[in-house]
């Protein structure tokens, strides 16, 4: 429920709005509460900050008084911002975000590079993504590879909602077909892919309370761990990928700080060439990509 304007107006000006989030978000210990007041009022408005700063004394209308106080009101109580707003741009594209889907980080952007790379050369490729969340990898894919095919995977019915909205939005829900799915349980035995991605569950159970209150509170659980060690979709990834890859077809994973070392150790030299590690803008190895062997 919104509340009432504590400003005691229908109407008020910029400089008095900002002003009242900057207390508000300060006091719920938000770290740059005047830059967070700002972008949220430019959601408000639907104007840039350039305007805020050139008309301080512009007069805010009720209906984005209310939708301003509503949203200052949310993420003082540690809500990401992006769900607040309601998306978080992408590889370029504006993905839609809700707290049905993990809000989608710049890391995870390197895994959707290194994707691309490995099939935006090859004729009509097909590829499946296990655990599509918002979309956003998919998305990325087939907006940089025309001529590409997705499979999406699934567990979570309100991701796979959103998911859709966002594949419909951008065009390209044509050359995508969204399952719910157990990591393979839907695959067909027949079925054969140039690519498998996926950015999986990969936090351990004892390290979720460790994160930052806006991740572990509001993202899903079922998105960042797998309740236990973080491995367990990981293994089950690999070791279920090299039936349905064509011969030389590429899985390639996100993985988190310190996970590197013992998921290339599961990569079955038999099964498995090229082992390899793409590291994140911080030097921690983020993505690694393996590629099947020849059947």
């Amino acid at each position: 429920m919104v509340r009432d304007n504590p400003l005691g107006e229908s109407e008020c000006t910029v400089s008095e709005a900002l002003s009242f989030a900057e207390v508000e978000l300060a006091g719920a210990g938000i770290a740059k509460p005047r830059r967070e007041a700002a972008s949220l009022l430019t959601y408000a408005l639907g104007r840039d900050r350039a305007f805020l700063v050139a008309h301080p004394e512009f007069l805010i209308p009720a209906a984005s008084i209310e939708w301003f106080e509503d949203a200052v009101a949310r993420r003082a109580e540690r809500e990401p911002f992006h769900y607040v707003v309601g998306w978080k741009e992408f590889y370029g594209l504006r993905i839609e975000v809700s707290r049905a889907v993990l809000i989608p980080r710049p890391e995870t952007e390197l895994l959707a590079e290194h994707a691309i790379s490995l099939i935006e050369h090859q004729q009509q490729p097909v590829f499946c993504e296990v655990g599509i969340g918002s979309g956003c990898i998919s998305a990325a894919i087939l907006s940089n590879v025309p001529l590409a095919f997705g499979i999406g995977l699934e567990i979570s019915t309100e991701a796979i909602a959103v998911a859709r909205r966002n594949f419909e939005r951008l065009g390209i829900a044509s050359r995508i077909e969204v399952r719910q799915s157990d990591v393979f349980a839907s695959v067909g035995s027949g079925e054969r892919f140039d690519l498998i991605v996926s950015n999986p569950p990969y936090v351990p159970a004892l390290e979720l309370l460790q994160l930052q209150r806006e991740v572990r509170q509001y993202e899903p659980h079922i998105a960042l761990t797998d309740g236990g060690d973080g491995y367990s979709v990981i293994r089950r990834l690999i070791a279920g990928s090299p039936s349905l890859l064509s011969p030389g077809g590429y899985l390639s994973l996100e993985v988190g700080f310190g996970q590197s070392e013992t998921v290339v150790q599961m990569f079955d030299p038999a099964a498995w060439d090229d082992v390899s590690l793409n590291t994140d803008l911080q030097g921690i190895d983020r993505v690694i990509t393996a590629r099947s062997r020849a059947k």
